[in-house]
């Protein structure tokens, strides 16, 4: 598969230091979301677990990337993606996310039959429990990342810091017994035709399964005219309980309620029911719950990484302190609770 022949014309650019994003069209019609390195880091972004993702699933597709232009690049159906589309006041913009949103959960609940290739956890979970642990390293700001750790000791309290630790080991820890059930259909959703989809982990010797490791709203695109729903998925793939991907999704959701008010007051369409309900019974929402507490946490440690120390991380460590105490209540519909 080689990448897509591109047009000239107008790419929209943006990113952090982690990582840089083009979008621009396609020859077809279509449009290459390519990603590349950003500046504060030191290699390419990479996609070695990328071959054992379904390639057919209900709902969103989840699109791979190919290697192009020292990034990668992936081929989706709208130049926008949900969390952009969420800014956009229009009730027609919500019905839009929410339509991506239920697509995600359903492509997401395949993935999950998939056991993990990989007893190594997703890259933004071992980020985030380095800086629990107080061993961060690697890319960025190193300096940046330990006054905002220090900064979250002072207001969080060693007991807070101990719990969120606790989190990250959590949801990267096999369940005592299966959690979520087969997809519909004839069990063989992990494509290889030995009718075993179902299964969670029994054979990969850890009983954790693949999970997309940073399914945001970010990654999540919506067509612009026809075509599926896009999931970008391939490079923060790893090994963890499905309740991560559901908490990713639904901590974004919570975090923009929270940063942007107005947005969170409106009536119209649950977004965390709708993603809940496409993903189906089963999950355990106490965990996803929490999970979307790590996913605001790794927002505010990787800011602080990527894009240096700003004043406004100070409202963070008080916002993601509520999370803690309230385990994540918030981001799941009618609290949480699993059924």
């Amino acid at each position: 598969m080689t990448p897509a022949a591109r047009v000239d014309g107008p790419a929209a650019e943006f990113g952090t230091g982690l990582q840089l994003t083009r979008v621009r069209p396609t020859a077809d019609g279509r449009h290459e979301w390519w990603h590349g390195a950003g500046s504060r880091r030191a290699s390419p972004p990479a996609a070695p677990l990328a071959a054992h993702v379904p390639r057919h699933t209900a709902g969103a597709r989840l699109v791979t990337p190919v290697v192009s232009d020292a990034g990668l690049a992936y081929l989706a159906d709208g130049p926008y993606s949900a969390a952009a589309w969420l800014r956009d006041p229009r009730p027609a913009a919500r019905r839009l996310a929410a339509h991506a949103l239920a697509s995600a959960g359903t492509a997401l609940r395949h993935l999950h039959t998939t056991p993990a290739p990989t007893g190594a956890p997703p890259p933004a979970l071992t980020r985030l429990r380095g800086f629990a642990d107080g061993t961060d390293g690697g890319d960025g700001d190193l300096a940046a990342v330990r006054c905002l750790r220090e900064q979250a000791l002072r207001v969080w309290g060693a007991a807070r810091l101990s719990t969120l630790r606790s989190w990250c080991a959590e949801v990267a820890t096999p369940a005592s017994a299966p959690t979520v059930a087969p997809a519909s259909g004839d069990g063989d959703d992990d494509g290889d035709g030995d009718g075993d989809g179902g299964e969670r982990g029994d054979r990969d010797g850890h009983g954790l399964v693949l999970v997309h490791g940073f399914a945001s709203l970010g990654a999540l695109v919506p067509p612009l005219s026809r075509g599926p729903v896009a999931l970008l998925t391939g490079e923060d793939l790893g090994a963890a309980r499905p309740e991560l991907d559901l908490g990713w999704l639904l901590g974004d959701l919570a975090e923009l309620a929270w940063a942007v008010p107005v947005w969170g007051e409106e009536p119209g369409v649950d977004l965390p029911a709708v993603l809940l309900d496409a993903y189906g019974p089963g999950a355990d929402r106490e965990l996803a719950a929490r999970a979307a507490v790590l996913r605001i946490a790794t927002h505010m440690r990787d800011f602080a990484a990527y894009c240096g120390w700003s004043d406004e991380l100070a409202y963070y460590t008080a916002f993601v302190a509520d999370l803690i105490d309230e385990e994540g209540r918030r981001a799941v519909p009618g609290g949480a609770t699993t059924r």
